[in-house]
């Protein structure tokens, strides 16, 4: 049995930016040791295996290279680009995934995708030792806590561009997936600016995280006052994410970008 795959670059409008990630039509259920393996052949952050159910549902799973995720917004973006731009699903319609963190439902609006995520709010605490020896000699202005990731506040944009992370110290937080770098964006069309480090989960740096911004979207919400945010990762390949909410305390959080297909071809495994 071959299985259709696609490599779709998410949150850019162009190829080669934005946050590769592999997207597997399943035509049948696979094992999740068969998932993990292929994950780590395609060796991209994300791989998401889709497998229809009724109504326009579908099954979603996400893996790195070296663990199954609960949660991934890249790769459910670009699940959704996949099943809109192969002719899979019509764009008229929503399309909604079951998932491990719940129902995710995808629009297509003006060539951008919307996905209504759950919001991962941010709770201040006082920075672990380790967390500090992470950032290797970066002062953070502010530290919170998501539940799932470390957000770390620097004063400046320039700051988080040119950060570098003892990664294997991060690795070594514990309970934590990774760390979220923030600071306000000096653009006029950008918001805040951020990086995303998760070596503990086979992914020494995220190119662009929706996920991340479940987080960062109520942080400045709360911070600015303003429930439409842009958010842009400044990592090496970079992309933008429009945040929104329906208040800074929303419990759900809309994320939107664009994303484009880069490779198309079948597995034989």
């Amino acid at each position: 049995m071959s299985v259709p795959f696609y490599q779709v670059d998410a949150f850019t409008g162009a190829p080669f930016a934005g946050n590769p990630a592999a997207v597997c039509l399943l035509p049948e259920p696979r094992e999740a040791d068969w998932m993990q393996h292929v994950a780590g052949e395609m060796n991209l952050s994300e791989t998401a295996f889709l497998r229809p159910r009724n109504n326009g549902t579908y099954r979603l799973r996400w893996f790195t290279p070296t663990h199954e995720v609960d949660l991934c917004g890249h790769a459910t973006l670009a699940s959704a680009h996949v099943l809109w731009s192969e002719g899979v699903a019509s764009p008229d319609g929503p399309i909604h995934f079951d998932t491990a963190s719940g129902r995710l439902t995808a629009r297509h609006k003006d060539g951008w995708t919307q996905i209504d995520f759950p919001a991962d709010p941010v709770d201040p605490i006082d920075p672990p030792a380790a967390l500090l020896e992470a950032l290797d000699g970066a002062t953070p202005e502010d530290v919170g806590w998501s539940g799932r990731d470390y957000l770390v506040r620097l004063q400046t944009a320039e700051a988080v561009r040119t950060l570098h992370p003892d990664l294997s110290a991060v690795q070594c937080l514990d309970d934590a997936r990774g760390i979220i770098v923030t600071a306000p964006a000096n653009a006029d069309d950008v918001d805040f600016v951020s990086r995303f480090f998760a070596p503990s989960v086979g992914v020494p740096e995220d190119p662009v995280t929706g996920s991340a911004h479940c987080a960062l979207g109520p942080y400045w919400a709360d911070r600015t006052g303003r429930t439409s945010l842009v958010g842009r990762q400044v990592s090496e390949r970079g992309g933008t994410v429009r945040v929104h909410l329906d208040a800074p305390d929303a419990e759900r959080v809309t994320l939107a970008g664009q994303a484009t297909t880069v490779v198309r071809g079948r597995l034989h495994a």
